[in-house]
């Protein structure tokens, strides 16, 4: 197995776990979202993106996790690492810090800062690949743009939002590096 699959990987085998125990033991994890300026919503910058509602919500998060983590590590290795770090933790602490008051879970603010970073840094680093690879994840994921905005409240924008900035924040960094590509 390439190497570029191992850490989507492993966070997708968590989500599917923690959804699993959740399913079987008629458990409910949304406890483990992060929960905005609360001691108790802490727990969620860690445990939040493996915490899904539903079977859909799981599977729309498992797919582009893999495709664009993949994408990340095979393409940027010298900065994925770091890359996926800053969309994980600074996202939901963001999220902790600027969401609604409400449990806010599941993994799509990491795919919004990975795919952010993956667009905008072929902006800022201006290169053929670069260049190309954010060309072909506006065509996969442009969609995603329609996220952000405060549409469906049973929805966390938020981290659809805060995701997003941090992937740009993370694209502006390491693209003006010449070593991370």
């Amino acid at each position: 197995m390439q190497a570029s699959a191992i850490a989507p990987l492993r966070l997708v085998f968590l989500m599917w776990l923690f959804f699993t125990v959740e399913h079987y033991l008629k458990m409910d994890l949304g406890f483990l979202g992060i929960y905005p300026l609360s001691i108790k919503g802490l727990i969620g910058i860690i445990t939040a993106p493996m915490v899904h509602g539903n079977f859909n919500h799981l599977f729309s998060n498992t797919i582009p996790v893999l495709a664009l983590g993949g994408t990340l590590y095979f393409f940027y290795p010298s900065v994925a690492s770091r890359v996926f770090l800053h969309a994980y933790f600074f996202t939901n602490i963001l999220v902790w810090i600027f969401g609604r008051p409400f449990y806010h879970i599941g993994a799509s603010g990491l795919v919004y800062s990975l795919a952010s970073f993956l667009v905008f840094y072929g902006f800022f680093h201006r290169n053929f690949k670069t260049v190309i690879i954010s060309f072909v994840v506006v065509l996969v994921y442009g969609g995603l743009v329609f996220g952000v905005l405060p549409i469906n409240q049973n929805i966390s924008w938020e981290s659809h939002l805060m995701g997003a900035l941090v992937g740009i924040v993370s694209a502006f960094l390491f693209g003006r590096s010449r070593s991370s590509q």
